[in-house]
C-alpha cells in the first residue's frame, strides 16, 4: 500500500542519527526547574531544528505564579519554547508539539543511560521525550524532500511536565486554523496509541483561620489545619466514576501550644468530560464555601483546568483513520485506548484542532528512574510521521 513516491521519502530514514541525538539530548539534565540545563536543551534543539527550511526562535514564558508555603504567591521562572514555522504562508498548516523538560532534577541520581539489550535504551527522558523530539525532526526532514506544499509550525516548550503554564497561550495562538496537529508523548504501554484523555486541574487552597493559645483560650481560634484537613475529605468523597480527586499534601500548621492560623492544601481533579468538568468546578466551589462558613475561616483557591478534557470529534476520528491506514501500510498497525493522562494534546484539542498526541517513540516507565525506550521504534515512528505529513499533504483530512 505504500506508493512509490512515498517509498522515495521513507527509505532514506536510518535509526542511526536519530539514536545519536536522542543519546546527546538525553545526557543533558533538563528538568523543568533546572534553568542552565533547559537553556542549554534549547540552544541544542534550535542548533538541530535549523536543518529545516523556516525560521527558529525561542520564546519567552509567560509568567507564572505558585503558591509558597507562606500562602502567598511567588513568581516561577521557566526557560524559553523553542518555536520553528515553515511555509507560513500556505493554505493548509499543521502543528507538531513537544517538549524539552523532563520529570529529573538537576540533583536526581537518575542522569545516565545505559543499554539493558540490544533494544532498550535505558535513561532520563529517553522515552518522555527526547527519542520522541529526534525522530519527529528525522520524520521532517525526509517530509522536506517529497516537495512538500503544507506548511506547520513546531513548537517545543519548556514546562510540559508541569502543566504548560508559561506555554499553555503560546500553544493557543500556534493551534489557531490548523488543519491538524500531531504531538509526541510517548505510545502508551505497549505501543498503544492514546484516544480520549480526561482533563485535570490543580490547585491550592489557602485556608486562612485565627491563631490562639491551645491552652488557654482554644475557642477563640479558628484551626486552619482542621478546616484543610476537612475540604481534603469532603473533595476525596466526591470521587466517582468520570471523576478523580487527589488531595495530595497538606502544608502549614503551627507549634504544638497554637492553633494553627494557616493551611494549604493541594488537590488534583481530573474530569472524564466536559460533562463532568463541569461538575468538579460546581464541587469545588460549594465544599469551599461549606468549610470556609462551618470553620469560620477564609478559603482563597489558587489554579486552573490548565488541561481541559480531550473528547474525540468527527475531525479527530478522521485523523485516526489517517494515522492508522499510514502505520498499517508501513506494517506497524496500532490500537488505540482512552486514558486518564493528559498533555499538551489537550490544550490542542481544545481550540478545536484534531490531534493525535502519542506520535513519540515506544518504551516505558517513563516519570521513574526505570525509563526507558525501544531503539526501533526510532526509525519507525520517523517514518510514520513523514507518511501521515506526506498524506495530509497530497489528500488533506476527512472531517
Amino acid at each position: 500500500m505504500i506508493a512509490r513516491d512515498e517509498a522515495a521519502l521513507l527509505d532514506p530514514v536510518e535509526r542511526e542519527p536519530i539514536l545519536a541525538r536522542t543519546l546527546e539530548w538525553a545526557a543533558i539534565n533538563s528538568g523543568t526547574a533546572n534553568l542552565p540545563g533547559v537553556t542549554a536543551m534549547a540552544e541544542r534543539l534550535a542548533d538541530a531544528f535549523a536543518a529545516l527550511p523556516g525560521e527558529v526562535s525561542l520564546v519567552d514564558p509567560a509568567p507564572v505564579e505558585k503558591i509558597a508555603v507562606d500562602g502567598k504567591a511567588r513568581d516561577v521562572e521557566h526557560g524559553r519554547h523553542l518555536v520553528l514555522s515553515v511555509r507560513p504562508q500556505a493554505a493548509r498548516r499543521v502543528l507538531l508539539t513537544g517538549h524539552m523538560d523532563t520529570v529529573y532534577p538537576a540533583d536526581h541520581p537518575f542522569q545516565t543511560t545505559d543499554w539493558l539489550d540490544a533494544d532498550t535504551l535505558h535513561g532520563p527522558g529517553t522515552a518522555d521525550m527526547k527519542g520522541g523530539l529526534s525522530l519527529m525532526l528525522e520524520g521532517l526532514l525526509a517530509y522536506e524532500s517529497s516537495a512538500p506544499t503544507l506548511g506547520y509550525d513546531v513548537m517545543i516548550n519548556s514546562d510540559e511536565e508541569t502543566s504548560s503554564l508559561s506555554s499553555s497561550a503560546l500553544i493557543a495562538q500556534l493551534a489557531r486554523g490548523k488543519l491538524a496537529a500531531l504531538t509526541y508523548e510517548p505510545a502508551l504501554p505497549g505501543g498503544v496509541m492514546a484516544r480520549a484523555r480526561h482533563g485535570s486541574g490543580n490547585f491550592a487552597a489557602v485556608v486562612t483561620g485565627r491563631s490562639a493559645h491551645a491552652g488557654r483560650n482554644p475557642e477563640d481560634g479558628r484551626n486552619a489545619l482542621v478546616a484543610a484537613a476537612d475540604l481534603a475529605q469532603r473533595l476525596h468523597r466526591a470521587r466517582r466514576d468520570g471523576l478523580t480527586v487527589n488531595p495530595a499534601r497538606i502544608e502549614g500548621g503551627s507549634p504544638n501550644n497554637s492553633v494553627p492560623d494557616l493551611a494549604i492544601l493541594h488537590f488534583n481533579i481530573r474530569p472524564r468530560g466536559p460533562e463532568d468538568l463541569n461538575e468538579a468546578q460546581a464541587l469545588i466551589a460549594a465544599a469551599v464555601a461549606d468549610v470556609a462558613a462551618e470553620h469560620e475561616v477564609s478559603i482563597h483557591l489558587h489554579g486552573s483546568f490548565a488541561r481541559p478534557p480531550k473528547p474525540i470529534s468527527p475531525a479527530t476520528e478522521g485523523l485516526f483513520a489517517l494515522v492508522s491506514q499510514a502505520a498499517a501500510d508501513l506494517g506497524e498497525p496500532m490500537t488505540w485506548k482512552d486514558t486518564g493522562g493528559v498533555c499538551d494534546g489537550n490544550n490542542i484539542a481544545a481550540c478545536a484542532v484534531p490531534v493525535i498526541d502519542t506520535m513519540g517513540a515506544c518504551g516505558g516507565a517513563i516519570h521513574s528512574p526505570d525509563e526507558f525506550l525501544l531503539a526501533s521504534s526510532l526509525d519507525a515512528r520517523a517514518r510514520l510521521t513523514a507518511l501521515v505529513l506526506h498524506r495530509l499533504d497530497r489528500q488533506g483530512l476527512s472531517r
